[in-house]
């Protein structure tokens, strides 16, 4: 054989070789992925600003960001670095002064960014009143506004971006674009960008997760809020961090200053503020005086209310700006506090006393104060997201419960109350019911069958659930109940053939799984699939037929810790396909199209953030990920601090751009983080506080 020959021998088994490899890419190729985010479509987060040195009111707020997608978590820089000075247009006649310089994390083009924003205002006194977000537009006005990181992202590169700063010619942020290789191990780490080169370094050692990064005033050291290596454990309310300082430059001479704490705040290169929950069971904001080798702490907030993401003034270092929950209150507001004089001064409540106000920061000169809050309604229903995966479209859905049905053209989903169906471009919106439902799924035979399950979520196992069907092409809409006795069955899934319905059922006393005739439920016939003293749920019927996937505690029973499982329909061949680490949870399966993948959601990269800087969230680690159905090349889709869930896999490549509502959106409606609704039991209160009569104990 000549060697031409053999080359193309080669050639011939290399590409054959190769067609053998699939991915998600390749195995699934125009589809489309739906998920549910926990109340993120009543966001629409702007950043706004208040004068710290005159009375707060409507008419002197003004809203910084510019109204487009979701942008939060602000920072007023003291000075500009030269490269973002060449980016502002020069002096000319109708621009009288620069009002704010301020840099931002934004939500938009389907992933998180950072952004930095110039506003100037002209000289027309008429309008120096009106909302920032107005000026772009009029001829004396003109805003500056420059990408910063997050356009890099392409290519199977996606991640969250968070707490941005900016120091000399450097951009210092969390981003969760690195792979901890851990499973149940955040990602979140601290990383510095030189704004004219581009290059990146990471300042978090390798295998530590950093939160809530400050710079000091001099730039050179930052804080963290962070767990060491000691990681995760599971905590959704306060995370269980230290506050380390290392050098900005290069992260080096990393040292722990303060235990138990988070959200660090400089007033100078020696002084600094964070939060923490006391043992009276409130939140109370901390004071630090850093020496060579150590720190001495002071609580500088009362007990009584919930105090916390404080931010120092750099010009008065015992002014502070704090979020505070009020027993009298159910909203977050933005007040000032004097540590010497104890006092308290409103910011936000007498301008939105019905609105929550999350994360100040200070300008350079502490005369305004920054924070974010809701701008009003929010028109998207399904919200497009850049995937890593390409071929794979991805969608954030402003309800619950989402799935396809079997050509791809319709979405049926819950909003707790209540059943919907809409078409995928989001046409034809129908209300089908006005009860309690979830979890949903399509006949793949029968046109128009929906099933889904009557009666309260997260339910005990005698609980009155049951699953129907209805065909939402039915004029009368009438459903059919197809379960017995109602304990608590509930998510659906039907086989290919449309014979046969798997589900979960508490009957036994255990919630497990069964299965039975899809047409005539119960009565047509059933058979247990899985029986134990734990919990088997959430269940998805492959397409070929001959898996069913579900999520289970059965190694831990009532512990809340779930990993995914696959089964044989007759009960053989139950094997695990992947658990979140130790106490882990991985829940909601679905096959993808050909049955090749799995999606699914879970804790598998841990939290991302403070859940407290964020409003509420049950499970605020929950992210999309993409398994192969053999239990490898696991692939993380999103990356945010929200709670992420529900995913399903569709047929059809939906284009990738934002849907909106038909008939508009929707008010704020979101809710401040449920645990600081509990009103600890204390006999100190402020007052007593104020007058220093009695002795704080709180563990330092």
């Amino acid at each position: 054989m000549k060697s031409t020959e053999y080359l193309y021998l080669f050639i011939f088994f290399f590409f054959f070789l190769l067609s053998l490899v699939s991915s998600p890419a390749s195995a699934a190729h125009d589809t489309s992925i739906i998920f549910t985010t926990l109340g993120r479509s009543a966001y629409a987060f702007d950043i706004f600003a208040l004068p710290t040195t005159h009375p707060p009111t409507k008419s002197n707020e003004l809203q910084l960001t510019d109204g487009n997608s979701v942008n939060f978590n602000g920072h007023f820089p003291a000075s500009l670095p030269p490269s973002l000075v060449s980016h502002l247009p020069h002096h000319s006649h109708k621009i009288e002064k620069l009002l704010f310089q301020l840099i931002y994390v934004t939500e938009r083009n389907g992933t998180h960014h950072i952004f930095y924003d110039a506003v100037f205002h002209g000289n027309s006194r008429r309008n120096e009143r009106r909302a920032i977000l107005e000026f772009p537009t009029r001829s004396e006005s003109t805003r500056v506004q420059v990408p910063l990181v997050g356009v890099e992202q392409s290519g199977g590169r996606n991640s969250m971006k968070d707490k941005p700063s900016i120091t000399n010619e450097s951009l210092i942020y969390v981003s969760t674009h690195e792979d901890s290789g851990v499973p149940r191990t955040s990602w979140a780490a601290v990383y510095s960008t030189h704004l004219v080169s581009g290059l990146t370094r990471r300042l978090t050692p390798k295998g530590v997760a950093d939160f809530s990064p400050a710079v000091s005033p001099s730039g050179i050291w930052t804080a963290v809020a962070s767990y060491g290596k000691k990681g995760w454990t599971g905590e959704v309310e306060e995370l269980d961090t230290d506050i380390y300082r290392f050098m900005t430059l290069d992260g080096s001479g990393r040292v722990k200053v303060v235990e138990h704490g988070g959200w660090p705040s400089w007033a100078d290169d020696n002084t600094m503020y964070f939060h923490r929950r006391c043992d009276d069971g409130w939140w109370s904001v901390f004071k630090a005086e850093l020496g060579v080798d150590s720190a001495s702490t002071q609580r500088v907030t009362p007990p009584g209310l919930h105090v916390f993401t404080p931010a120092a003034s750099t010009t008065n270092k015992n002014l502070i700006a704090v979020a505070t929950r009020r027993a009298s209150s159910e909203y977050r507001h933005i007040e000032l506090y004097d540590v010497v004089s104890r006092k308290f001064i409103e910011i936000t409540r007498p301008v939105s006393p019905h609105a929550h106000h999350l994360n100040p920061f200070f300008s350079p000169d502490s005369s305004w104060l920054g924070y974010h809050k809701c701008r009003g309604s929010d028109t998207l229903l399904l919200e497009n997201l850049q995937n890593p995966i390409p071929g794979i479209s991805l969608f954030r859905i402003d309800g619950s419960f989402p799935s396809f049905s079997p050509s791809g053209d319709r979405i049926a989903y819950v909003r707790l109350p209540g059943l919907y169906v809409v078409n995928y471009d989001g046409s034809g919106l129908r209300k089908i019911s006005s009860r309690t439902a979830f979890s949903t799924a399509w006949d793949p035979k029968r046109k128009g069958v929906v099933y889904t399950s009557f009666g309260p979520t997260f339910a005990s196992e005698s609980t009155e659930v049951d699953v129907i069907s209805i065909n939402v092409d039915d004029k009368d809409l009438n459903y059919k109940q197809l379960t017995i006795g109602g304990q608590n069955n509930a998510f659906p899934s039907p086989s290919p053939d449309g014979k046969w319905i798997v589900f979960r059922s508490g009957r036994s006393g255990h919630k497990n799984l069964y299965i039975m005739d899809a047409l005539e439920g119960e009565a047509g016939g059933l058979r247990r699939l899985t029986e134990g003293p734990w919990t088997d749920t959430m269940c998805n019927w492959s397409p070929n037929g001959e898996w069913i996937a579900f999520a289970s505690d059965r190694e831990n029973p009532g512990s809340g810790s779930f990993e995914m499982y696959m089964i044989h329909p007759n009960g053989t061949g139950i094997r695990k396909v992947i658990q979140s680490g130790r106490g882990g949870r991985t829940n909601h399966p679905y096959f993808s199209p050909d049955g090749k993948y799995i999606v699914f959601t879970s804790d598998y990269a841990a939290v991302s953030a403070e859940p407290i800087s964020n409003p509420h969230h049950y499970q605020p680690y929950g992210d999309i990920f993409v398994i192969k159905s053999d239990g490898s090349q696991v692939r993380r889709l999103t990356h945010n601090s929200y709670e992420d869930g529900t995913p399903a896999w569709g047929p059809t490549f939906i284009k990738p751009m934002d849907v909106e509502w038909p008939n508009g959106g929707h008010p704020c409606s979101f809710e401040d983080c449920h645990w600081l609704n509990v009103r600890p039991n204390v006999s100190v209160m402020d007052a007593s506080f104020g007058l220093g009569s009695a002795k704080i104990e709180c563990a330092h």
